[in-house]
């Protein structure tokens, strides 16, 4: 059987989202990239070209995002790899959290990846063949103060995903998730140098990961190399964590 080299990716325009597109576009796979902004959607346009799919999606609003879902279901009936990376955040300690920055976060976060993986598992069964891919992060393992909207939403992912799995595996359809530590992106370049030696000392490697180790994984988990391994939870942290 001919696998069609087509991937789904959520959250492209970010630092671990771009590393993910060069990676597969490297081994010549098609695009299929999605952005909730018209202007990062055009840069993304212009990066990459014509010749791949963009999808203007707001994950945030469950209605428009089926609409979108329902589409791309229809369009491309021979994706063969799904990355959902794209995330938000809205920190607050929990006595002050508002409901909306609870909800807002969910549904990005979680209920989007249910939504996306529904709607599009169904063209996998009739190919038998898939890899689904969740990007999490390592404080869904470790909780974090002032995020427990964002560490609810990624070790729902975890709990989301393994269950898919044991659905799944009998039909050739892989399904993993990958739990980045700190790795060099915007948010870590904001860090001021204090800030930045406290969390390298956390680090046995001593150093920030790499959007590139991310890309590499999420790769790895897509091609036959990794045909045995499903229902798991990757951590790339630098030590930081072992579990």
């Amino acid at each position: 059987m001919t696998i069609s080299k087509k991937i789904f990716l959520t959250g492209a325009s970010g630092g671990i989202g771009s590393a993910i597109c060069d990676k597969f576009l490297n081994e010549k796979y098609s695009l299929i990239l999605t952005s909730s902004s018209t202007e990062k959607l055009q840069k993304l346009k212009d990066k990459y070209g014509t010749s791949h799919y963009y999808y203007e999606i707001d994950l945030s609003n469950s209605e428009t995002l089926q609409n979108s879902l329902d589409e791309i279901s229809q369009d491309h009936k021979d994706i063969s790899v799904i990355v959902n990376n794209a995330g938000k955040t809205h920190d607050n300690l929990i006595f002050r959290m508002k409901k909306e920055q609870w909800s807002e976060v969910i549904q990005t976060n979680l209920n989007s990846n249910y939504q996306i993986i529904k709607s599009l598992l169904p063209n996998m069964l009739t190919n038998k063949y898939g890899r689904i891919i969740g990007i999490a992060s390592i404080v869904g393992s470790t909780g974090n103060p002032g995020q427990a909207n964002y560490v609810a939403s990624k070790s729902g992912l975890v709990g989301l995903y393994k269950s898919i799995a044991i659905e799944v595996a009998r039909r050739n359809i892989n399904v993993n998730v990958i739990s980045p530590g700190f790795i060099s992106t915007s948010m870590t370049e904001k860090l001021n140098d204090d800030q930045k030696k406290a969390y390298l000392s956390k680090i046995p490697m001593m150093r920030f990961g790499n959007p590139e180790d991310v890309a590499n994984l999420a790769y790895f988990l897509s091609t036959d190399d990794s045909a045995y391994i499903t229902g798991q939870n990757l951590h790339i942290n630098g030590g930081m964590l072992m579990v």
